[in-house]
């Protein structure tokens, strides 16, 4: 694993430490902190030498959390060995980058005779009540409308999320999650990406997101910054067929018009970050395919590129 900031440390290392995997190593940049969580996690080792761990015979997977405008180069070094690669989103920063890793996938497909998994980490697919919802959307045979809130929460300006170079912005970094989930309830390609920012000079994180898909449905994505913290994160309703399905924050998922399904709720929030863990490994472990095909990656983060661009 390479990373163990604030993400990391609370979320992926004590779900990783759980799965009956091998831990051999963990890195980072900073010294103290990959000892620290090294020991703590079950890790055998801990190393600044990132090159040392992606070159390491005894491991098939690396996992990347490290900031996003190192996930590129890793993620080509990573190719380059043969690894199957779990990376935070997002999955790069730029079009240029883009394309690096696509080749490197191809050459690292042909240097070792199979397709490596490549997977960025948009646990949303795997959140139980996600997966009821797209059960309940399978059965709609007409297009669906999406709205998706989420009250984002500030972040000062200067943090490094915001710098284009380092973090790519909250659109590139954070929203992303929202693109690829309504992709994913949608069962479609994206046609297009529009974006208007609250703030059009400096953009920043309060903005909202109109996407058309190939086969007509619409999605749109509001992720603002300047709610109140006591108001639920994330609220996705969803049109299509008569029906209203609406999620509230990964607890409940309330429907109306549907005769097949009504409510569900749970006693604690669950985006589905175990679950896609868990998928990830088992289809290395058993030799399948991506949980997460390698061509929705791309072709997803290639128009999320575009539309910043505009």
């Amino acid at each position: 694993c390479i990373g163990c900031g604030n993400y990391a440390s609370r979320v992926l290392l004590p779900i990783l430490s759980k799965q009956k995997v091998n831990l051999i190593s963990l890195g980072a940049n900073n010294g103290l902190n990959p000892v620290f969580f090294g020991k703590k996690f079950g890790f055998n080792k801990a190393t600044t030498n990132i090159n040392r761990l992606i070159n390491e015979e005894e491991s098939n997977i690396v996992l990347i959390t490290t900031r996003h405008d190192s996930h590129a180069e890793l993620i080509k070094k990573c190719l380059d060995r043969g690894k199957n690669i779990f990376v935070e989103k997002p999955l790069c920063l730029s079009l240029e980058e883009l394309e690096d890793i696509k080749l490197a996938y191809q050459e690292s497909s042909i240097k070792f005779n199979r397709n490596p998994i490549l997977m960025v980490g948009f646990n949303r697919r795997f959140a139980p009540l996600i997966v009821l919802l797209k059960n309940q959307l399978n059965k709609i045979n007409d297009k669906k409308c999406f709205i998706y809130n989420c009250n984002a929460g500030f972040i000062e300006p200067e943090h490094w999320i915001h710098d284009p170079k380092i973090g790519g912005g909250r659109f590139i970094g954070e929203a992303c999650h929202f693109i690829d989930l309504l992709c994913f309830l949608a069962d479609d390609n994206i046609e297009n990406i529009n974006i208007a920012y609250l703030n059009s000079s400096s953009k920043q994180d309060t903005f909202s997101i109109q996407i058309t898909f190939k086969e007509g449905s619409l999605g749109i994505i509001n992720y603002f910054s300047n709610g109140n913290k006591n108001y639920p994160k994330e609220i996705l309703e969803v049109f299509s067929g008569g029906k209203i399905f609406k999620l509230n924050n990964y607890i409940e998922l309330k429907a109306w018009g549907s005769k097949s399904f009504r409510y569900k709720k749970y006693i604690s929030q669950d985006k589905g970050q175990k679950k896609c863990i868990n998928k990830f490994i088992n289809a290395v472990e058993k030799g399948e395919k991506s949980p997460i095909p390698i061509d929705d990656i791309f072709d997803i983060q290639r128009k999320i590129l575009e539309a910043n661009k505009l």
